[in-house]
């Protein structure tokens, strides 16, 4: 089973190391945002390549599939900085990262039982050379029975880097040659059967791995023989629930992020508020950039207030602001708590600059920002409840990065949607964000005939709003192009 692949990998993985959840889309779905990667360890003798069928335990009825992205590395790494994190990487290639689900409980987090499976890791077909790959090329695809069920880029999907993995992983395992990084999958992932086919494809511009392709069987040996204790297949509708995921498509799209940076946060204030959700709009903020548009996901940080003990070992360093800071990924908005405390700032210019290097498409804060024509230089927005000049140690201490906040007035989770205009700032829960641009793309419509008819000097009652006797002078508008 192992021979096949090893021709392309030149040698047996003295590890395969395996990352849990990295894609944005996979943590909304599994309700988490984590700060940093988590592993688990598969045995190389879970290897398979292109073609090898994948055997459904007997007894088992959540085999899902996780099509990934794997790093072969091709120079030994330890305790290596984020920057050359990556340079270690020799192959990129494609991975299923198969698991039953059924025997998840038992594993008490290792994965041994539920991924382990011999067979479960098929891997390759062909290898792609990483020194010739734009990361920002690098597209990840997944087909059941020829329909697509993942898509997604990993450099502007995943929450961590290839090379942060690399370098976060070095910090305490030495990664030798040839050993193998799972990087994690995005939402998609779904249980199949037998029968069914199950093809990944992992491409950078014109180069691919080709399509690794996995026949699901069922498996013709048995678990209960011979008295051998051991656990048994159990699912239960937790098991269920995970193992099945979120549907396709069901995570903001790319499109959708962009579109969203197209409608007012007016429209998207009424058309939350008409879902009942009426705490979802942050008050008192104001932008440095107020023609600015601003769509993306949040990354938060929390400060408390000031204690001079633990601001001495919190405050210093790389803190948790400068962690935040850091771990930015392109398209975050970085959202700072600060109690909407006026009286220090929050954020200044030098660490602004840095978000918008490392890709932030915008920073709100409820408390105050420093250097501020600095900062209205830059070109991100930066939402904020005031200015002046103190440092934030004058009232805060950067506490903790990645977790739930309150901002002006709102609860915002890391994932969340932030949506800013020259009005302010929506939170936008993830999982509606589709359906509610589309209402916000026909209500914006909607309103442009209606102001079209106001300056021709028509009356407000029936038309705004928009009542079912003038809808057929709507619809002729629109089949008119949307001229007055």
């Amino acid at each position: 089973m192992i021979s096949g692949i090893m021709t392309a990998l030149e040698r047996v993985p003295g590890k395969i190391v395996a990352v849990h959840v990295s894609y944005r889309s996979r943590a909304a779905e599994r309700g988490v945002m984590p700060a940093w990667p988590s592993y688990f360890l598969k045995p190389s003798s879970s290897l398979a390549e292109s073609g090898e069928e994948v055997a459904r335990p007997p007894g088992c009825e959540l085999l899902a599939f996780e099509g990934e992205v794997a790093l072969v590395i091709g120079h030994r790494a330890r305790r290596v900085s984020r920057a050359h994190g990556w340079d270690h990487v020799a192959w990129i290639t494609a991975a299923n990262d198969f698991g039953v689900y059924d025997l998840r409980y038992a594993d008490r987090g290792s994965n041994v039982r539920s991924k382990g499976i011999d067979g479960f890791t098929p891997l390759g077909p062909r290898l792609i050379d990483a020194r010739a790959v734009d990361l920002a090329t690098v597209r990840l695809r997944t087909w059941v029975n020829g329909d697509l069920a993942q898509d997604a880029w990993p450099a502007r999907d995943m929450l961590f880097g290839f090379g942060d993995i690399v370098a976060d992983l070095s910090r305490l395992v030495t990664l030798e040659p040839g050993d193998v990084i799972l990087t994690g999958t995005p939402t998609g992932s779904t249980v199949v059967n037998p029968g069914d086919v199950v093809e990944v494809e992992v491409s950078a511009g014109e180069q691919s791995s080709g399509r690794l392709r996995s026949l699901i069987t069922e498996a013709d040996y048995r678990l209960d023989f011979s008295g051998i204790p051991g656990a048994m297949p159990r699912a239960d509708d937790a098991a269920r629930s995970a193992a099945f995921g979120a549907a396709a498509g069901s995570f903001p799209s790319q499109p959708t992020l962009a579109g969203l940076r197209e409608v007012s946060t007016a429209t998207l204030a009424a058309l939350l508020r008409k879902r009942g959700l009426n705490g979802l709009t942050l008050d008192g903020l104001r932008s440095t950039r107020r023609g600015a548009r601003m769509a993306g996901y949040a990354r938060t940080v929390r400060y408390l207030p000031l204690r001079e003990d633990l601001s001495a070992a919190y405050g210093g360093g790389m803190n948790a602001q400068k962690r935040a800071i850091e771990e930015i990924r392109p398209g975050e908005v970085l959202v700072i708590e600060a109690r909407g405390d006026p009286t220090a700032g929050t954020i200044g210019d030098i660490l602004g600059l840095r978000a918008q290097v490392r890709g932030a498409a915008g920073i709100v804060t409820d408390g105050a920002i420093r250097d501020s024509v600095a900062l209205a230089g830059l070109e991100i927005p930066v939402y904020h409840a005031a200015v002046h000049p103190a440092v934030l140690g004058r009232r805060h201490v950067p506490w903790e990065t990645g977790v739930t906040v309150a901002c002006a007035g709102v609860t915002v989770q890391p994932g969340d949607i932030l949506v800013g205009d020259a009005d302010g700032v929506v939170v936008l829960p993830p999982g509606i964000a589709a359906d509610v641009l589309a209402e916000a793309r026909e209500q914006e419509r909607q309103e442009e005939f209606i102001a079209s008819r106001v300056a021709l000097g028509d009356p407000l009652d029936g038309l705004h709003p928009l009542s079912d006797a003038r809808r057929p002078d709507y619809e002729a508008w629109l089949a008119q192009g949307g001229t007055p």
